[in-house]
């Protein structure tokens, strides 16, 4: 990624993100907010103009990193870098209810979208749609279409996401295969990495 991490540069490039967040979630709807993000989070990858600060650039062996970019006060979105190293996924999760825009500004990623099937009590999900993501890609979750799994499936190359959620995403549902079909629900709390 060519960028410069520190300086006016950096800083009219986050200000620029925020400012097009901060329009985007002022959109009456939802459906409104996600597609303007898309959009904007598309345009600013593909003209280079979105830089991003060394400390968001690290990668964990074990697994994937989340650093935090930026938090609205006034709107209360987020913004969260991640970076995925060789053969990282995630596992089926959800969003805890909140819309999320999602962009690759590195790399590939595969995205493995699911719909979940009848019934309160037992958890079964379906797979819809499955997506090659590269720089550039952006794309949206608005609940109840929330449910996906999230891999860098590159065995050498590095991949980096923003990810911008409709609120402070500090949990998730993971779902985790059993035997006969169905899946087991449990909640993940999420941190940031330093």
């Amino acid at each position: 990624m060519e960028a410069t991490f520190a300086g006016p540069a950096l800083d009219r490039s986050v200000d620029a993100l925020v400012g097009c967040l901060d329009a985007a979630v002022r959109l009456p709807t939802v459906e409104a907010t996600t597609e303007r993000v898309k959009h904007e989070l598309g345009r600013m990858i593909a003209e280079r103009s979105l830089l991003l600060p060394e400390r968001c650039l690290y990668a964990h062996e074990d697994k994937y990193a989340r650093h935090l970019l930026y938090s609205s006060e006034e709107f209360g979105y987020t913004a969260v870098v991640m970076v995925w190293g060789p053969g990282q996924r995630t596992g089926l999760h959800d969003h805890s209810g909140l819309w999320c825009v999602e962009g690759v500004v590195e790399g590939e990623l595969t995205i493995t979208r699911f719909e979940r099937l009848g019934g309160a009590e037992v958890y079964r999900f379906e797979e819809c749609e499955r997506i090659h993501a590269s720089a550039g890609s952006s794309g949206s979750l608005i609940p109840p279409h929330e449910y996906h799994i999230l891999a860098n499936d590159s065995p050498t190359q590095t991949a980096i996401t923003l990810h911008i959620y409709g609120g402070e995403m500090t949990s998730c549902s993971v779902f985790e295969p059993q035997a006969d079909g169905s899946f087991l629900r449990r909640e993940r709390p999420l941190a940031y990495d330093e």
